[in-house]
């Protein structure tokens, strides 16, 4: 093992945020293990980091033997961790709250919450055990951790107890050099903000296009917030779109 060797694990590393986060780190010399539902564009987010060696897993972050066959293979190819970077996550149905069925809210729980709690908690056993001992959490929380939209009642719950989640990670983990921030981020401009691009619902009820920012900036906060030493940390932190409706909203 070289313990200069900086190791990060990025889920939802195919698209979106995960993507721009991999190659961030990746140029700022970390070596990448990247986590995903499917292959293939795990295997494009390594080729665009210029990272041909990342060690890409497919992972349900449902699942927990998924994800504890995630966190043996880090430990098998790098034998430490030292960055959880948790951004699995999904929006669900943007429908009225009387519309939204139960599985479909359970659904957003387990990726958004479980998923993120599973992979926590695995980082947190290597964190602990390793030696040196510790690391940095790293949780993907979102406007909505603050202030929801319409119809998002899944999503915004998830967000709100991934705070909870942020704030018992780093109490819990302070015996042992594990320190945990959220960094909370509004209309970066992935797949997934697509429509704010054309229009979306607003707290009057209203469709407005919405400014958004590259996803790219979020990388580099991410990685600011990561290169702290561990005796520093940035409990939570927001990062969005300048004009986006977010102090004004509703």
């Amino acid at each position: 093992m070289n313990t200069d060797q900086r190791v990060a694990v990025v889920t939802g590393a195919g698209s979106g945020i995960g993507r721009a986060v991999a190659l961030a780190l990746a140029s700022a010399g970390w070596s990448l293990a990247l986590a995903g539902r499917r292959a293939e564009p795990l295997a494009e987010t390594a080729a665009a980091a210029g990272a041909p060696d990342a060690l890409c897993v497919t992972t349900d972050v449902t699942d927990e033997d998924e994800v504890g066959a995630l966190f043996a293979a880090v430990r098998e190819r790098f034998g430490r961790l030292d960055l959880l970077f948790n951004n699995a996550g999904t929006f669900g149905p943007g429908v009225p709250l009387e519309d939204l069925a139960a599985a479909d809210w359970r659904a957003v729980v387990d990726v958004n919450l479980t998923g993120a709690f599973l992979c926590a908690q695995a980082a947190y056993r290597l964190m602990k055990e390793q030696d040196p001992q510790g690391g940095r959490i790293i949780n993907n929380g979102s406007i909505s951790a603050h202030a929801p939209r319409p119809n998002s009642v899944a999503y915004t719950a998830t967000k709100h107890a991934i705070t909870g989640l942020t704030k018992s990670l780093s109490l819990d983990g302070r015996p042992y050099r594990i320190a945990c921030g959220q960094i909370d981020i509004g209309n970066a401009a992935t797949e997934m903000t697509e429509r704010m691009q054309t229009g979306t619902l607003q707290a009057n009820g209203e469709l407005a296009v919405e400014p958004v920012m590259a996803a790219a900036d979020v990388a580099r906060t991410v990685v600011h917030m990561a290169e702290l030493p561990l005796e520093a940390n940035i409990p939570f932190l927001t990062v969005m779109a300048t004009n986006m409706p977010y102090v004004g909203r509703g």
